[in-house]
């Protein structure tokens, strides 16, 4: 009689969370990312608000402008709404780290990939592009929308000064407004703190720093200092003033780079 030989067990091939073969790679990572902040309703209101006010914004102001006769640069009526939507994207960049605090998932995050500053280089990533893919899109839906009231002619189709560079500029500024919100979402870790500080920065402060103004000259280093926030900063880059222009453009970076750069500090020492 033939004897069977006994068969090795079976043993289940598993990794740690920490295992370097459990680790996402950066593409499936900010795909995650992707997922996780498109699945959100706030998302998609953000994204819409953001819109409607580009496109019915440079509609008013192509209107208004229609009365005082030609003159006016289509890309001023497009990239002026973005003083206001500014907030919509700050408010998004906070909420998309934020909620994750509020519900915990933030520890599923981090046990998926343990790396945390990879975490935060990810989100920066989709928080950066959606704002700039949204600029653009509403910036191409504004334009048709204004061209019937300002005329084809106004456009400066073959000058990239005149059209198309303002056109990236505010695009580059949408992402950092949201990557300023995002920044402020990782040092605060609550929503209603990090909208309230990113509100405050963007919006607040410059008309605080204006009120100076009424107490003579010698605080006029105050109003000065003014142009240097983000939203100041951001609307003097769009003008290509040639003066400003890079300082404007080291200001508008630095803002975002310098709450990223604190909130990743935050993120490596605290726990989640």
């Amino acid at each position: 009689m033939t004897a069977i030989a006994p068969s090795a067990p079976l043993t289940r091939q598993t990794s740690a969370p920490g295992h370097p073969s459990a680790r996402l790679s950066f593409g499936r990572l900010v795909r995650s990312e992707f997922l996780k902040l498109f699945t959100l309703r706030s998302t998609w209101w953000s994204l819409g608000i953001a819109a409607l006010l580009t496109v019915g914004l440079a509609a008013m102001i192509a209107g208004a402008s229609s009365s005082f006769g030609p003159g006016l640069s289509p890309v001023a009526a497009i990239t002026l709404p973005v003083q206001f939507t500014m907030l919509v994207a700050g408010i998004l960049g906070a909420m998309a780290i934020t909620g994750e605090y509020s519900t915990g998932m933030i520890r599923s995050t981090l046990t998926a990939e343990p790396r945390r500053g990879r975490v935060l280089v990810a989100k920066s990533v989709v928080i950066a592009t959606t704002l700039a893919l949204l600029a653009a899109v509403t910036s191409a839906i504004a334009g048709l929308v204004i061209m019937p009231i300002l005329g084809a002619d106004s456009y400066a189709w073959g000058d990239a000064k005149e059209l198309w560079l303002p056109l990236l500029l505010s695009m580059l500024a949408m992402a950092t407004f949201g990557l300023l919100g995002l920044g402020w979402g990782f040092i605060v870790r609550n929503g209603a703190g990090a909208i309230a500080t990113t509100v405050g920065i963007l919006f607040v402060l410059p008309l605080v720093l204006q009120l100076f103004m009424l107490f003579g000259e010698s605080w006029q280093w105050i109003v000065d200092l003014g142009r240097w926030l983000p939203g100041n900063a951001a609307t003097a880059l769009t003008d290509l003033d040639g003066e400003v222009f890079w300082p404007s453009l080291a200001a508008t970076v630095a803002w975002p780079a310098g709450a990223l750069l604190l909130g990743w500090a935050v993120l490596r020492t605290r726990d989640a």
